[in-house]
């Protein structure tokens, strides 16, 4: 951990530079450079252009044999205008680091080296996954899975910042942890005609706005009380004239769930109904309906084994370790965690002084940089257990 604590000045500046260079999905040339160009001259294999884009992947071996994990951290940006007030802001007009991969990057970066430096009394390998593209869909922690580099894996790891909770939080949740998510989008063609003559017209906003109405009761009467779904709808585009009748309109959303179970009926049940709009009101309908990242599953054994490895800490940075609730963001650290028992938990980065922090995605989002430094402790304290009590 002094290895750490005296990096924590460059894990700050790494995130800075970071920041204030954000690239957005599948674009991130310079930022992978940037990591590439980070190992150069070290003791490591590094594989570039990882899985549909621009992720890296670096081995570190470890002197003697043992299990292989994987630790991994995303570094893509949003298309987010940034509205904080910080030195460092964004550099990118309507690009910014709104979610923490700045941070997540930063962290891993200078445990990796201290790992390396370490190879020598590691027992096992470890497999850094920087990925590119977690923001958007299909993302690349899939096409990374699908391409076999990590095949050999016996547990994967990653932490997200979150500023629901102070520096020193860090929390945790065995099972399912995070929402999956399906983007759909409904296009209602009907007939056009003069806001006077309805009869002679086929309105599609009627039949749409129906739609609207009668998706909200998949959650309220078909899902299970106990389960968690949210239909939202995002977009509703039928712009046209006052006195026109409109013959197409497009709808889009956005459905979360916490079970595979959840996503099929919800699934079937959207399907439903967009068949009984067409009898119903005479129209034509296109469905789009396409699940992207599945629900999070934290392998409940290896996620105690992190509780417990955390709570048996003694370091003055980390206050507490908490189970969190399941949450309803999606994540496609999911990916990994399909085929490979995994942990994905989380660091508390409230910034200091504030009453009520800015969530991830908000243009005001900000970090406390002391989270950093704790999330480098946090998985530098799972790796070294981990490796022990194989």
């Amino acid at each position: 951990m002094d290895m750490l604590e005296a990096r924590k000045a460059e894990m700050v500046q790494i995130r800075r530079h970071l920041h204030e260079n954000p690239e957005l999905s599948f674009k991130e040339e310079n930022t992978s450079q940037y990591i590439i160009d980070f190992y150069k001259g070290k003791d490591v294999e590094i594989q570039t252009n990882a899985g549909n884009g621009l992720g890296v992947i670096v081995t570190i071996e470890g002197a003697k044999p043992g299990k292989t994990i994987g630790l991994r951290a995303d570094f893509d940006a949003l298309p987010i205008t940034e509205e904080t007030e910080v030195p460092f802001r964004s550099k990118n007009a309507g690009v910014m680091h709104a979610c923490g991969h700045d941070g997540h990057t930063a962290y891993l970066l200078i445990l990796a080296d201290c790992l390396i430096k370490l190879k020598d009394s590691l027992t096992g390998t470890i497999k850094i996954i920087h990925q590119h593209a977690e923001e958007t869909p299909p993302g690349g922690a899939k096409s990374i899975m699908e391409s076999g580099i990590l095949d050999k894996l016996d547990a994967v790891f990653g932490i997200h910042l979150f500023p629901s909770h102070p520096a020193g939080v860090v929390g945790y949740h065995g099972g399912y942890a995070m929402a999956g998510r399906t983007y759909f989008k409904l296009t209602v063609k009907g007939m056009g005609g003069h806001g006077s003559s309805p009869h002679l017209a086929n309105d599609a906003i009627v039949a749409g706005a129906h739609f609207v109405t009668a998706v909200q009761t998949v959650i309220s009467r078909r899902l299970d009380p106990f389960e968690m779904g949210v239909v939202t709808i995002g977009s509703f585009d039928g712009k046209g004239s006052f006195n026109v009748i409109k013959d197409c309109i497009e709808i889009e959303g956005d459905v979360r769930y916490m079970t595979e179970e959840a996503q099929q009926l919800i699934d079937q049940e959207v399907h439903r109904i967009v068949k009984g709009i067409e009898m119903e009101f005479d129209v034509q309908c296109e469905l789009s309906y396409i699940p992207d990242y599945p629900p999070l599953y934290n392998d409940p054994d290896l996620t105690l084994f992190v509780k417990n490895s955390l709570e048996s800490m003694e370091d003055k940075d980390i206050g507490s370790v908490l189970e969190f609730p399941m949450l309803s963001g999606s994540e496609d650290f999911s990916y990994y965690a399909e085929k490979i028992p995994g942990c994905f938990f989380y660091i508390g980065c409230k910034p200091k002084g504030v009453e009520k922090a800015y969530f991830n995605h908000h243009p005001k989002f900000d970090i406390d940089e002391d989270a950093l430094l704790i999330a480098a402790k946090s998985m530098a304290q799972v790796v070294c257990l981990y490796f022990e009590r194989q």
